[in-house]
């Protein structure tokens, strides 16, 4: 990784790719500590340690703490992303339409998702608010008004539209998924806070007696940091071969090839996915508390909206689960793979062409799309197990979760600076040739 910056840094294009990316994390940063006007920020200190905190710090880039102008993050995005996406699986004709016209089609559903932001932005920022200013013991909101409502809105809102344009900036002049990065730089910025309430939790706030326990959990966690960074390292790069025979090649070009399908292609967005599904409505729920915290309910859904009880982790799960296969599918889509081979004039040996060849690599996703949905909700619910066990700092039962986040999009802006790398060596090589 480290010998891969190096060289990134020695090639002008890529090194100003690296700049740019770490300029448009640097100004989501700064917008992550300007709190939005006419809010108190330091109300937000009493719901810290609730789940669903914990859960919209990890998704907004820890903007939601200080309740800044970036405190929505991408939030709205992945959600109204999600909903356009389920909406093109028949159920909308003319999203399904758009989604088979290419590059003009896939602008068409680009534009309707911005729209759908909008609006879920707006009403999540409302909600978020009015929830945040009943269920603080000091009062969100200086003073609270259906006025002060739409304006916060407004203004979080549109810091969500900026977040997300600066993703897109990301992820069209800079390298790795611009989203994915920008809660990447999240997640790091909070490293050093966690790692000191960690140290001053077990070896300042505690009895000398207590130490050598405390010494002994620490070596515990770094030893379970390590074995998560290298099983997800491992299935993140696993990848079944699938062997291909072409009909027809240029003479001396070889007569066959294989394609690679990742044990997890989906990545990490099922998790972001979940996550931003699970977080809203628990965040909204607060605004209900008062009025209705006895009825029924608002007990089950605060409860399987909250990923520490048995049913809000089984819940947590099963997204991550479902949203493994959907999003495997919507990444590598069999109909358009078998599509592509037959018009290359390549086959899968044993295999029919088209019908056939769709089936076959549809029940090899499935295959491996289990084994890459139960490595995710396992990692993602780990910790979270853990942290309900020995009564651990609620922090720690979205470490396996964040932990995936980091990994899986370092890995990939690594493969993304390795393909620019090749490129420009390829391009280098044919310059010289001529």
């Amino acid at each position: 990784m480290f010998k891969l910056l190096k060289n990134s840094f020695k090639v002008k294009e890529i090194r100003n790719k690296i700049y740019f990316t770490m300029f448009i994390l640097l100004v989501f940063r700064l917008g992550a500590h300007i709190t939005v006007p006419g809010v108190n920020a330091k109300a937000l200190e009493s719901v810290a340690e609730l789940p669903f905190m914990s859960m919209f710090n990890m998704v907004s880039g820890s903007a939601m703490q200080n309740f800044s102008i970036f405190a929505m993050g991408v939030s709205p995005y992945i959600t109204a992303s999600i909903v356009v996406q389920l909406l093109q699986m028949d159920i909308v004709p003319k999203f399904v339409e758009w989604s088979k016209q290419g590059e003009v089609g896939r602008r068409k559903l680009n534009q309707v998702t911005r729209y759908l932001t909008l609006i879920l932005g707006f009403v999540q920022s409302v909600g978020i608010t009015a929830g945040f200013n009943r269920y603080a013991s000091l009062g969100l909101v200086n003073n609270p008004s259906v006025w002060s409502y739409v304006a916060i809105g407004i203004i979080l809102t549109t810091g969500s539209f900026i977040v997300t344009w600066l993703g897109e900036q990301i992820t069209e002049k800079g390298f790795g998924n611009g989203v994915s990065m920008i809660i990447f730089a999240g997640i790091i910025s909070g490293l050093p806070s966690a790692i000191k309430e960690i140290f001053v939790d077990h070896f300042v706030n505690v009895d000398s007696s207590r130490i050598p326990f405390s010494v002994v959990f620490i070596a515990l966690l770094v030893i379970a940091v390590i074995l998560i960074v290298t099983l997800t390292t491992f299935v993140q790069q696993a990848e079944r071969k699938i062997p291909i025979q072409y009909t027809k090649r240029v003479t001396g070009a070889p007569t066959s090839s294989y394609l690679p399908l990742k044990v997890n292609a989906a990545g990490v967005i099922p998790v972001i996915f979940a996550s931003s599904i699970i977080s809203t409505p628990q965040a909204i729920l607060q605004f209900f508390r008062e009025s209705h915290a006895t009825e029924s309910w608002f007990k089950v859904l605060s409860e399987i909206f909250n990923y520490n009880t048995l049913v809000g982790g089984t819940f947590y799960a099963v997204l991550i689960v479902a949203f493994t296969f959907f999003y495997a599918f919507v990444q590598v889509n069999p109909e358009k793979m078998a599509e592509n081979l037959q018009k290359q004039g390549s086959y899968i040996p044993r295999v029919r062409p088209g019908r056939g060849t769709e089936e076959y690599v549809s029940h090899l996703l499935m295959r491996l799309s289990t084994v890459g949905s139960v490595f995710l909700g396992l990692i993602a619910l780990l910790p979270i197990i853990a942290a309900a066990i020995w009564d651990l700092p609620k922090s720690i039962g979205l470490g396996g979760t964040s932990l995936l986040i980091v990994i899986s999009v370092a890995l990939e802006a690594a493969k993304q600076l390795e393909g620019l790398m090749l490129k420009k060596k390829y391009v280098g090589f044919m310059d010289n040739a001529e």
